[in-house]
Formats: structure tokens, C-alpha cells, sequence
């Protein structure tokens, strides 16, 4: 073998030992993530979603310019329950469904199995409490788990947890005609597509949504632990080793919300 050859392989050898020695101080290098594939029926569903908003956003400014009545909002939301979201007019929806001497505006039928009641309010209408209250009624008494209320301009998607008492989470909402574009609008209202529904994906967005809700980081405020660790913060920055139950106390009292502690 010639001289040439043999440092030539001394110092092969020698890089291999070095990218050993590197791998072994940081690790295995990282193999980048494969982006996730789109599949056809959601890339479909939110190119359909996406036009439908900029489709219907003139006539919804119109009816709220001339201030239009709750039927014609209703006309507008089958339209883009129908044309939007993909549901289909006759097998999907049901319309004046009957709870209890009472009437929802619609049923969602996933699988001929009733999944969602939709509330809808007069265009120029504000989405209160007390609309959530009508429609958190009738779900609770059919054994439903999805509530959405709507004006057509604002859709807000509840999920219901059945219990004493029942517990009601913010899903999402998104408002059709605020500045954003439609793309992000279309993103957020297909967990709302009859292909996102029937899949139940909605179902990830709102456990997400109730771990960081309000009332839930407020539990974790007041677990032991998260007052022990207050308490030496606290120490440590003034000197002073407060009792967790007073720390307990001032955050009940003085820092959070009465409404998050019931």
C-alpha cells in the first residue's frame, strides 16, 4: 500500500472517530420531520370552505345593512351550512327539531345520529349568554355534546360535558367578517365541515382549547404543588416564608376571578 493510501484511510478513520465523538456529545443527529400530507377530502373541504366565505360575504353585508329578520339569516346559514360546510340539505340537517315543547332552529345528523344543534340569531344580533343558555337546554335534554350559535356572521362552537353541574368550553369561533382573510377563517371553520365533523377532529381543537381554559389553569393554581412553589418564590425574592393557605387565600380573594372559582 502506498504512503498516499495509508493517510489517506489514517485519515478517514480520524473523521470517523470524530463524527463518533460529536455524536456522542450531542446525541443523534435529528432526522428533519416529513411534513404531513394533506389528505384529498380535507384539501378539498378547504378550498370549498375558503370560497364560500368570499361567496357569501356580500350577502351577508347586506342583510345586515338592512337589518334582516331571523328568517332571512336562516336562509343564509342553510346556504352556507349547505354550500360551505358540506352538509347535505335533506339527509344532514333537520330543521324546527322539537325539544320538550320547544323548537331548535337545526340538527346536525352525523350518520343518521343526531351530533349538534344550531341556534341562529338575526344578522344585526349580538350572541349572548342567553342564547347559549337556550341552546345548552336543548342539548342537555337530547344527550348532545356540540352546540353552535350563529348570526351569520359569527359562528361559536360549544361542546358539552354532561354532569352536576354540566360544563360548557369555547371550541372556536370565527366571525366572517372581521379582517382577516378567508384562509385563516376557512382553517378554523372546518373542524365545522361535515367531513372534519363525521371524523370527529373537532373533538382534539376542544380538548386543546379546555386545558388552557381559564377555569382549568385556575385548578392548577390552587393544586398543592403550584402554591408550594409560590410560597418559595416568594421567599426567596422577599424574605418572607408565607403559609400556602394565605397564598391560597390572596390569589382566591384578591387575584382571580370569582366567576373561575365556582
Amino acid at each position: 500500500m502506498t504512503d498516499q493510501k495509508s493517510e489517506a484511510l489514517v485519515m478517514s478513520d480520524a473523521t470517523q472517530d470524530s463524527i463518533r465523538h460529536e455524536d456522542d456529545i450531542r446525541g443523534p443527529r435529528k432526522v428533519p420531520a416529513t411534513p404531513r400530507t394533506m389528505p384529498k377530502w380535507e384539501s378539498e373541504a378547504r378550498n370549498r370552505i375558503r370560497s364560500a366565505i368570499r361567496r357569501y360575504g356580500k350577502p351577508l353585508n347586506d342583510l345586515i345593512a338592512r337589518d334582516a329578520n331571523e328568517g332571512d339569516t336562516r336562509l343564509l346559514v342553510t346556504d352556507f351550512l349547505c354550500e360551505g360546510l358540506g352538509y347535505d340539505k335533506y339527509d344532514d340537517l333537520t330543521t324546527e327539531y322539537q325539544v320538550k315543547g320547544e323548537f331548535a332552529d337545526y340538527g346536525i345528523r352525523v350518520d343518521k345520529q343526531l351530533a349538534a344543534f344550531i341556534e341562529v340569531k338575526r344578522c344585526t344580533q349580538k350572541l349572548g349568554v342567553k342564547h347559549l343558555r337556550q341552546v345548552q337546554m336543548y342539548a342537555v335534554n337530547e344527550g348532545v355534546e356540540w352546540m353552535v350559535l350563529t348570526n351569520g356572521q359569527v359562528w361559536q362552537v360549544y361542546h358539552l360535558t354532561g354532569g352536576l353541574p354540566v360544563v360548557v368550553d369555547l371550541a372556536l369561533e370565527v366571525d366572517l367578517l372581521d379582517e382577516g382573510g378567508p384562509g385563516g377563517k376557512a382553517d378554523a371553520l372546518f373542524y365545522l365541515s361535515k367531513e372534519a365533523f363525521k371524523r370527529r377532529l373537532i373533538d382534539d381543537l376542544w380538548k386543546a382549547r379546555a386545558a388552557t381554559a381559564p377555569r382549568s389553569l385556575v385548578r392548577v393554581l390552587l393544586t398543592p404543588v403550584i402554591l408550594d412553589a409560590v410560597r418559595k418564590e416568594l421567599r426567596r425574592q422577599t424574605g418572607h416564608n408565607a403559609e400556602e393557605k394565605e397564598i391560597e387565600r390572596v390569589l382566591q380573594a384578591e387575584v382571580l376571578r370569582p366567576d373561575l372559582l365556582a
